[in-house]
């Protein structure tokens, strides 16, 4: 069985709460157990507690999640760049799949919200990438 730890933005939660909910049920589906879910403010907090996921030997991949909506700025691009750049850091660095179920940039909530299934892929991914590798 695949053992994973699931990252959660907690900012636009009206999103990544059910991301959550798909990603547990993907879990459920693909024989796979959600063995730590570690809440953040943002997806830009993410990496970290990712980085600590990843280093725990009963964790054998890492699912990010969070949602990433427009603004009057490029704020949201540079979250977004900051934070696939950190996750895949922590990927390479902890030899440790980490995948990127986070919606955005340049959508609005109502936007993100139709793609509340980027939490079962990024499990699906993950689950994928344990069963790949050697």
């Amino acid at each position: 069985m695949v053992t994973l730890g699931l990252v959660v933005a907690q900012f636009n939660a009206s999103v990544t709460e059910p991301m959550a909910a798909a990603a547990r049920s993907a879990a459920a589906d693909a024989d796979a157990e959600v063995a730590e879910l570690v809440e953040v403010p943002g997806a830009y907090d993410s990496p970290l507690a990712a980085d600590r996921l990843a280093r725990r030997d009963d964790i054998d991949a890492v699912a990010v999640l969070g949602a990433i909506v427009t603004g009057d700025t490029d704020h949201d691009r540079v979250i977004a760049d900051a934070t696939a750049a950190a996750l895949t850091r922590v990927s390479l660095d902890r030899d440790t799949p980490v995948t990127f179920g986070v919606s955005g940039p340049g959508m609005s909530g109502a936007e993100a919200r139709e793609r509340v299934e980027k939490g079962a892929e990024a499990v699906n991914a993950a689950v994928e990438m344990v069963r790949t590798l050697p």
